[in-house]
């Protein structure tokens, strides 16, 4: 093998592949890239029999062949080479890379003990790619981090006809969002179970590169199946996780909330950050809302104390009601609007955060739940 790329390209190719593989893989060959030059160029793969990923870049290719290096040194190796194309070619058991006057020796690993990729399922239908990255952000952030609670770990896509909705919850907060798409189908109604990870890692390199994402989709039965996203030259597949009994986590939003506030959410959030300082990492911090405004304090240890006042729009009974300061946060962060309507039912039942219209009214299309933490003051 032998071939000349670009620096920048190659090297965002190699992160994307290696990313998404293990720290300690159980065979050693899953812990490498697989480099294939043929045609107009190179194509990067990586492969941990749940992720795949498969990146083309373009380049010169004197000598077509196939090798196998680790994907952790070459990431770092193209990420810290100059600016300059980058030249790979086999010698033996080593790859050579060339780049201006650096030049590194990487040693092999049998390519024909890496397992082949598994092909893209069939396509289901086509999203904007930025769209899709920034829905996908806003939902991710409410999945479970507790691998022990595997279905709470992953990004719940419905397809119903051309509405795409991905749901999350870690069981402390649940993130809704609604957003068109174009099925192949117009008549397809399915649900995936998606790992949280994954999924956002895919749609944040995806985004960037605009136009629409193909989402390919395979199930074979409940709780099997895989994934695909492409665009252009890129591609990843990821399995699935079994959501057959996903709970029904829509029923937890409430039908009717008496109480509603409306904030600023860039002083919010300043505002929470600075009050929780005196509060230890499972407390909470309370905000008093009133027809005065709002109040957001927290207590901590030895006596330790904070509290601060800032503007609100508030309409219904006085309330004070505390919240994890790291999940409020979250859920403000991501409302992707200057100011945020906050929905009530009273002080021990979900609040409901969703972006605020400029004459303060909730809009659709993203909601954010958040379960209430029971203070006695």
């Amino acid at each position: 093998m032998k071939l000349t790329v670009e620096r920048d390209t190659f090297a965002e190719a190699v992160a994307a592949a290696a990313k998404n593989l293990p720290q300690r893989p159980q065979m050693p060959v899953m812990a490498g890239v697989k480099l294939t030059a043929a045609g107009d160029g190179v194509t990067v793969e990586s492969f941990d029999y749940d992720v795949s990923t498969a990146v083309h870049v373009r380049g010169t290719v004197t000598e077509p062949g196939s090798v196998l290096v680790s994907a952790r040194l070459l990431a770092e190796i193209t990420k810290a080479a100059p600016h300059k194309p980058i030249s790979l070619a086999t010698t033996g058991a080593h790859l050579e890379l060339v780049c201006g006057s650096a030049r590194f020796t990487l040693p092999t690993m049998p390519v024909e003990d890496y397992p082949a990729l598994p092909e893209m399922p069939e396509a289901a239908g086509t999203v904007d790619a930025a769209a899709f990255a920034a829905a996908v952000a806003q939902v991710a952030v409410a999945a479970g981090r507790d691998e022990t609670l595997p279905m709470m770990t992953g990004v719940r896509v419905e397809l119903s006809g051309g509405t795409m909705a991905l749901l999350a919850t870690d069981r402390y907060r649940l993130a809704v969002r609604e957003m068109q798409w174009k099925p192949a189908d117009p008549d397809v109604n399915i649900n995936a179970l998606v790992p949280a990870r994954t999924l956002h890692d895919t749609a944040k390199a995806l985004g960037p590169l605009g136009g629409d994402v193909t989402i390919a989709l395979a199930q074979e039965s409940a709780g099997e199946g895989m994934i695909g996203f492409a665009r252009d030259s890129r591609r990843t597949t990821s399995r699935l996780l079994d959501g057959a009994n996903y709970p029904p986590v829509r029923s937890l939003f409430p039908a009717s909330t008496p109480m509603s506030a409306v904030v600023p959410v860039a002083q919010l959030v300043e505002v929470v950050k600075r009050v929780a300082l005196v509060a230890e990492r499972t407390t909470p911090v309370l905000l008093s809302f009133s027809a005065d405004g709002l109040i957001v304090e927290a207590g901590g240890t030895e006596d330790a104390r904070a509290s601060e006042a800032m503007e609100a729009t508030f309409t219904g009974d006085p309330l004070t009601i505390g919240f994890n300061p790291a999940y409020l946060i979250d859920g403000l962060t991501h409302l992707g609007s200057t100011s945020a309507h906050i929905a009530f039912v009273d002080a021990f039942k979900p609040a409901v955060i969703t972006p605020a219209s400029e004459d303060g009214n909730a809009t659709t299309g993203y909601r954010y739940l958040i379960m209430p933490i029971r203070v006695s003051r």
